[in-house]
């Protein structure tokens, strides 16, 4: 009979094992955060599709209210409502434009004329060199149309992002349930109780913010339109709608839009521009007295945390980042405490 071989001298014993182990637990996580690092830019626009179907819930069971009819047919009149308004503010906005383009580009001519003859009177020559001009623009086109190019590639990427983001939430909110049972079906089955609590809860707190901005841009977009159609400037409309979209980007949206009030308050003229700016400051006065009572209503998180999360948020991910810093910290708020209760119930 043949003796016994000896231990592999690859085995791991004792420490060694535990060891092991620790150090792939600890790769995994490591893994999972540069994955998740790497993927950042995906999981956002997800992040914003899931924002997006809230708000889509949300207006849904606020038309249910008055409305008593079946939850699809509510559902199909809020995605409507917002494309119609979708499409009608591009139009808008673009037709407004257009006019005032029109309008600064014949002030800018009358200017240069005067410019021109005023120069003749003093004895100084409006012409140039010949060619001089030509050269000039012939020498900076080609960056020019290098800038445009990129604008216009950016611009397309953003639209692409939009048009995901609202189909995507479209996808979720018409049957949200059907996410769930996926999410749920990979879940240990003594925990898919309490993940539906935490995907109930997380819903409910996404819904609240989102309403939360909404009323929020709502206060805003008519504060401007009214301050500036009181003061005489240009686009007060418009200007009020833009006020308005920018209001659900925190921060950045207000600094946005307040650059652009300005100047297009200051293209009517210095006693214009100064009224604007004093509208633009007065609405951002009373927007710091509101939404932090919005915010606490809708997701009670300390302002600090706010800011914190909107600044990191901000530098890692840009402008998606900012946006989204508030659900994102609410959303792990929800989850901790669910957890903690969870804890304490044993």
């Amino acid at each position: 009979m043949s003796e016994p071989l000896p231990p592999s001298p690859i085995e791991l014993h004792g420490q060694a094992k535990s060891a092991l182990r620790d150090a792939l637990i600890w790769i995994s996580i490591a893994a999972a955060f540069f994955l998740v690092w790497q993927l950042a830019s995906a999981l956002l626009l997800i992040l914003a599709g899931f924002v997006f179907a809230a708000g889509l819930q949300g207006g849904e069971r606020l038309l249910g209210r008055v409305w008593k009819v079946r939850r699809m047919i509510r559902l199909v009149v809020v995605v409507l409502v917002f494309i119609v308004a979708l499409v009608g503010f591009v139009y808008f906005a673009g037709t407004q434009l257009t006019q005032e383009f029109a309008q600064l580009r014949s002030t800018l001519a009358q200017q240069g004329e005067r410019l021109s003859r005023l120069a003749e009177e003093y004895g100084v020559s409006s012409k140039v060199a010949e060619g001089d001009p030509f050269d000039a623009i012939k020498a900076q086109l080609g960056g020019s149309l290098g800038r445009i190019a990129s604008f216009i590639g950016g611009a397309a990427g953003a639209l692409g992002s939009l048009v995901l983001i609202i189909t995507f939430g479209i996808f979720v909110a018409v049957d949200p349930r059907l996410y769930e049972r996926g999410v749920e079906w990979l879940t240990p089955q003594d925990k898919r109780a309490s993940l539906r609590d935490t995907v109930e809860a997380m819903g409910a707190m996404l819904r609240r913010w989102v309403a939360g901005r909404v009323v929020l841009m709502v206060f805003e977009g008519m504060l401007i339109f009214i301050g500036l159609s009181l003061v005489g400037a240009p686009l007060a409309l418009l200007l009020g709608l833009v006020a308005g979209l920018f209001a659900f980007i925190p921060n950045l949206g207000a600094i946005a839009s307040g650059a652009l009030i300005i100047a297009i308050g200051f293209s009517a003229g210095t006693t214009t521009g100064l009224w604007s700016i004093g509208v633009y400051l007065v609405v951002q006065v009373a927007d710091n007295f509101i939404n932090p009572l919005i915010e606490k209503r809708a997701v009670d998180l300390a302002p600090a945390v706010v800011l914190a999360a909107q600044l990191l948020f901000g530098v890692l991910f840009g402008i998606l980042g900012v946006t989204l810093a508030d659900p994102i910290v609410a959303l792990v708020k929800v989850a901790l405490q669910r957890r903690n209760a969870e804890m304490q119930g044993k």
